[in-house]
């Protein structure tokens, strides 16, 4: 009887370790079924992940060399000799000749645009003649200095004071009055370009430097930039320096600026690319056009001086590109704050 009941006891046990086998069989299989699954989740969101990355990757390229493509023909144009600009663009220039003075040009043969970037044959005779053989294009370039370089940098000394005056002190009128720059900064300069003219006229200084130099030293866009830096910047570290026994002046010049490093470089950059490009405020302030910078230069070169064109056209470029890529971190870091204080 014992014996029976310890072999029943035995079978028992033995189909107990075997359903015990059966089930741990089972759940291995399940997890490695579920980590075949979760592996094969993973790779394909990272197939999906590498989809999209080379997307946007191409969709981003397309539209740098769309826009880099202007730029970067312009260059390449411009050591092309003027016979192989005829070819490759002659058609364009006739059409132009036609719409505008009623008569076909012979020279530009061209029958359909050929965009190249490579020459045939480099030329350097448009850059010497421009450079060189033409004071005319040293005298404009000049003229852009002369007007530019003032207004960037005093631009930038009376938006430091005002924006440190907004931050400071607050009230209702200076907060009108801030509403008041953000106002005159939303409206097309062609607004305002007639009120400058007629203060202008009114000052004695229409046809001089000094009628685009002064309005463009109280251009409020620097004020609002620098307004909005200066304010996220922590009272504590005002007051601070107030307990410290510094005065405003101290406060200003050992705090405020420079912290405005970033904001300061990136509204330079901003008005200098700004001011270089201008073409309707010399045109309407300036009447000699021995005063008319390079901007205004470049577009009243005819069609006939196209090879001159694509010279002085990179010319002008030359010192904006070289100004961004110099100060593009600057530029992203003044604009694109984040309200974090960097010492």
């Amino acid at each position: 009887m014992d014996t029976e009941r310890q072999t029943y006891i035995t079978g028992n046990e033995k189909q107990q370790d075997i359903v015990d086998n059966g089930e741990q069989q089972r759940s291995e299989s399940d997890d490695k079924r579920e980590n075949k699954v979760k592996e094969w989740r993973m790779r394909n969101a990272k197939k999906r992940h590498l989809i999209k990355k080379i997307l946007f990757t191409l969709i981003a390229a397309v539209f740098a060399i769309s826009f880099l493509l202007p730029t970067i023909l312009t260059m390449a144009n411009s050591f092309m000799s003027s016979a192989e600009i005829s070819t490759n663009y002659g058609v364009i220039f006739n059409q132009y000749k036609q719409l505008e003075y009623g008569e076909k040009d012979t020279d530009f043969v061209a029958e359909k645009v050929n965009l190249k970037l490579i020459p045939d044959m480099v030329d350097f005779s448009q850059y010497s003649t421009v450079l060189l053989k033409s004071p005319e294009y040293l005298l404009k370039f000049w003229n852009s200095v002369i007007l530019v370089i003032p207004i960037m940098i005093l631009q930038i000394v009376v938006a430091l004071g005002a924006s440190y005056s907004f931050m400071r002190f607050r009230s209702k009128r200076r907060e009108v009055l801030f509403f008041m720059y953000v106002a005159v900064m939303l409206m097309p300069f062609q607004v305002t370009l007639v009120p400058n003219y007629i203060v202008a006229d009114w000052l004695h200084i229409l046809d001089t430097r000094w009628s685009i130099i002064l309005p463009g030293i109280f251009a409020p866009f620097s004020v609002y930039l620098l307004t909005k830096f200066m304010r996220r910047i922590p009272t504590s570290l005002i007051e601070a320096a107030q307990l410290d026994g510094a005065n405003e002046w101290q406060i200003f010049s050992k705090i405020c600026v420079p912290l405005c490093k970033g904001p300061i470089a990136s509204v330079a950059i901003l008005v200098f690319i700004d001011y270089w490009n201008m073409v309707e405020q010399p045109l309407i302030m300036l009447s000699d056009a021995d005063k008319h910078p390079l901007s205004v230069f470049l577009s009243k070169i005819n069609t006939g001086e196209v090879g001159l064109a694509f010279a002085v056209a990179t010319i002008y470029m030359v010192p904006t590109i070289l100004i961004f890529l110099y100060g593009e971190e600057y530029l992203v870091d003044g604009i694109s704050y984040s309200g974090s204080v960097k010492g």
